[in-house]
């Protein structure tokens, strides 16, 4: 049985979720646009109008320099739950409001993006005319920002047995039109995780920008594959509106379309970058969960069952506010239903050096993180590569470099 890692046992009736009010942390992203928006206004008063543009930047600086700085600085969390509290815990509904919150500050932070990108007069702000490149290029990276960590909020809807939940995990997705993740994530990802047929799962050798296009379409094949087969199933057309791969983009059609109705078609770049740059977000987090491993095949033929040996982990505090507890990923691909408060951290699992933030930006880099990275993998298997899942036209050359030959 896997063993959660708990330092410093503390007694059922004394424990306390310590986390309990910073999950509401988790808000900063949906709100971050009107904090930009306020500081921009502020510098432009004091007359730092040269500065003052940095602030529609603050999604970015969120992910690449903040939250790395603070996963340094405070590092790993270390509580898990009792198991005597766990049940307490899921029916606590105060942690499900949190996610539920989310979403309203998501949309109105979306439609006002759109109506600084559109427009014109900018004068209330300080700003003669409408935004510049820069500062719409920034808007729309910090929207996009905040439409991977709603992507991540759709993922803890998403897996829930509630339909309000699940339907609210779609309309979560509409803004990046990603709404088949909610498909292939449930039934297919979490099927062949750690496994070459899954596309989410990286492997050894394979960089992150061959993987992202990897990724993006195998999975989109795969969602489409799983609802046609479920269609046939129920003995309905493929293209029926219970369909929820074609459900879910019907939200995006819907919502994209109101917001270049309002706004006219000059909102329609700045939606089709926020999206990419939100789910190329989710992609790359994809990437460094399951970097390199395996799950191996039993004497009959079939992959051996998900532990959690088969996901990397990160339990750095700051990061897993922000993410719902998304690093604690070996929990959560054994209890997929399991609520994020109550999951838990396994000695083990496989760690990375840092938190999801910090790791994202040396994905980016494919030297670095073969540095960093490939020699985990090797650790993990105790030398023995040909346990990893390897880049299959890399593996005679990775498995010769450690001397080994491809059976």
């Amino acid at each position: 049985m896997p063993t959660a890692a708990q330092p410093d046992a503390v007694p059922v009736t004394e424990w306390r979720d310590k986390k309990r009010h910073l999950w509401l942390l988790g808000l900063i992203p949906p709100t971050a646009v009107f904090l930009a928006t306020g500081l921009v206004a502020a510098f432009n008063a004091l007359g730092w109008d040269l500065v003052a543009p940095v602030w529609w930047w603050i999604g970015p600086m969120l992910v690449y320099v903040l939250l790395p700085a603070l996963d340094v600085f405070f590092g790993p969390d270390g509580d898990n739950p009792p198991d005597e509290l766990m049940e307490q815990l899921e029916n606590d509904k105060y942690y499900r409001y949190c996610t539920y919150a989310y979403i309203p500050f998501q949309f109105a932070s979306l439609v006002f993006a759109c109506y600084l990108w559109t427009a014109s007069d900018l004068s209330w702000l300080g700003i003669e005319g409408g935004l510049g490149l820069l500062s719409k290029v920034g808007v729309a990276l910090s929207i996009g920002t905040m439409g991977g960590i709603g992507i991540n909020t759709a993922h803890e809807l998403g897996h829930k047995k509630d339909s309000l939940e699940r339907w609210l995990s779609k309309i979560t997705l509409a803004q990046t039109f990603y709404g088949h993740f909610y498909i292939e994530h449930n039934r297919g990802h979490h099927v062949r995780v750690a496994t070459p047929e899954d596309p989410a799962s990286s492997r050894m050798g394979e960089n992150f920008w061959t993987f992202l296009p990897r990724s993006v379409v195998g999975s989109l094949r795969s969602s489409w594959e799983l609802e046609a087969k479920r269609m046939q199933r129920l003995e309905k057309p493929v293209w029926h509106p219970s369909n929820d791969v074609l459900n879910a983009w019907a939200m995006s059609v819907v919502l994209w379309g109101a917001l270049a109705a309002v706004f006219g078609w000059q909102v329609l770049p700045f939606l089709v970058i926020q999206a990419i740059y939100g789910f190329t977000l989710l992609e790359t987090v994809n990437y460094l969960e399951h970097y390199g491993l395996l799950r191996q095949t039993t004497a009959r033929g079939r992959y051996e069952r998900c532990t959690p040996r088969h996901s990397w982990n990160s339990d750095h505090i700051c990061t897993n506010i922000f993410l719902y507890h998304l690093q604690r990923h070996s929990d959560h691909h054994a209890n997929p239903t399991r609520r994020y408060q109550t999951l838990r951290s396994f000695d083990e699992a496989p760690s990375l050096p840092s938190g999801y933030a910090s790791m994202i930006t040396l994905a980016y880099f494919p030297p670095i993180w073969r540095k960093v990275m490939d020699h985990r993998v090797i650790e993990h298997y105790d030398g023995d590569v040909s346990k990893a899942n390897l880049h299959p036209r890399k593996a005679a050359r990775i498995l010769a470099r450690h001397g080994q030959v491809q059976a």
